[in-house]
């Protein structure tokens, strides 16, 4: 086994820049290692020595497609269904339980990563509006690689964790021959959503206007303004009395106040 060329401080500091100046990430000193790994399969993919190399050909020109890898591998985090449940359950419970019957429902997933999070949201709008009830949810994410996995809603069965059990039967169907030992989610709720590749800290495209938007542990690789640009922009594609949630290891104190606190990490436009 081939293992990756070691990086110099000043050599990390050059993506520590580059990274906070496409994705708005501050990537901490403490991740120094992981970079090393990720970015380390792209060295042996080029057969370079050096991670300065590697920095030439990213911030040179026509680099566009290999800036996408390199975000890509920056960027993707591990996620699951229904991961911090507690949200799901206001989304049901205290959100979609005073929704007016036969209004549409719309959701967006800003940091939808590899999807888990999109369907789970899916399932819990078909299940308390109903499967032909008109809602939507977006998902977007800055990495292109995730969302082909979101887009394709084919999970392994390992990955059903969190997910009830009354759901996998309900809205999953069990892949069979060469998919088998996996799960595709249903093409009723598939229906319902839609993914475009957005970051979260340029100009936003046309979204439309959303009764919730999920910003769940993403911020926690931004700076105080970086988070602070974020949720304003954010807070203008929500509907008047939409709600933010973001993760439980997150907080907007201090940051802004152009949402106000319902509870710890939810959040409502005024």
């Amino acid at each position: 086994m081939i293992e990756s060329p070691n990086i110099t401080n000043a050599e990390f500091a050059q993506f520590q820049k580059l990274i906070y100046k496409i994705a708005g990430i501050s990537l901490a000193d403490s991740k120094q290692v992981l970079l090393v790994g990720r970015l380390g399969r792209r060295l042996k993919h080029y057969g370079l020595s050096t991670f300065s190399e590697y920095y030439r050909i990213v911030s040179g020109p026509g680099a566009e497609e290999e800036l996408q890898h390199m975000v890509d591998l920056l960027t993707t985090n591990e996620t699951y269904f229904f991961r911090e449940e507690k949200h799901f359950e206001f989304l049901a419970n205290s959100i979609l339980a005073k929704h007016p019957p036969g209004q549409p429902f719309d959701v967006w997933s800003a940091a939808s990563s590899t999807g888990e999070e999109i369907y789970t949201i899916a399932m819990v709008l078909a299940d308390k509006l109903g499967a032909h009830a008109t809602w939507s949810v977006t998902g977007s994410d800055i990495s292109q690689s995730v969302l082909a996995v979101a887009k394709r809603g084919l999970y392994w069965l390992d990955r059903t964790r969190g997910l009830p059990k009354e759901y996998l039967r309900k809205y999953c169907l069990k892949g069979v021959r060469e998919n088998e030992g996996s799960f595709l989610i249903a093409p009723e709720l598939r229906s319902h959503t839609h993914f475009m590749q957005v970051n979260l800290n340029t100009t936003l495209p046309k979204l439309g206007k959303f009764n919730v938007i999920f910003l769940r542990n993403v911020m926690i690789y931004f700076d105080a303004d970086t988070k602070r640009q974020v949720v304003e922009r954010l807070a203008r594609q929500l509907l008047p009395g939409g709600y933010l949630i973001i993760g439980h290891s997150e907080s907007l104190n201090g940051i802004t106040d152009c949402v106000k606190s319902v509870q710890p990490t939810i959040y409502k436009l005024p």
